[in-house]
């Protein structure tokens, strides 16, 4: 036996943002780890044990909105052989700008796209996200209903 390391988190909330439109709101970032820029939905780490509100602020900060209707579709661990860490999905509607407050270290490229625009750049690996494909196979189902009422 060797040594284990883990990651204890206190949780993260990435939201799945649908506009009246029905496009999906993403953000494109440079990730420092990688090395490349990655798209997201918008995601950040819990901060005193409020997901909700934590998916209230990161969508404020990262894609300058606000949202009249919050559903939490779902959770995940993403990656439960290394970290304890709970992600909670919520699909985010009823969107009007916002003004946030943007983190010092963080740097943001606001993206719209359809649903199929979105599973295309899945299928092509340009949308690479572990907590972003996740998110979307917990919300998928969910933004379907929601396309159908709003159409």
């Amino acid at each position: 036996m060797g040594e284990y390391h883990y990651l204890h988190s206190p949780g993260a909330s990435i939201i799945v943002p649908v506009d009246r439109t029905g496009d999906l709101i993403l953000v494109r970032q440079f990730r420092y780890v990688s090395q490349k820029e990655s798209v997201e939905f918008p995601a950040g780490g819990v901060k005193n044990g409020d997901y909700l509100e934590t998916a209230k602020d990161e969508l404020s900060e990262e894609a300058h909105l606000s949202a009249g209707s919050w559903s939490e579709v779902g959770e995940f661990n993403p990656y439960n052989g290394v970290a304890d860490e709970i992600c909670k999905v919520y699909l985010a509607t009823v969107l009007i700008p916002a003004v946030g407050r943007k983190d010092a270290s963080e740097e943001f490229e606001i993206l719209r796209m359809s649903v199929p625009q979105f599973d295309s750049l899945v299928d092509s690996g340009e949308i690479w996200d572990g907590m972003t494909l996740s998110s979307w196979m917990l919300a998928r189902r969910h933004v379907v209903d929601y396309l159908g009422k709003i159409e």
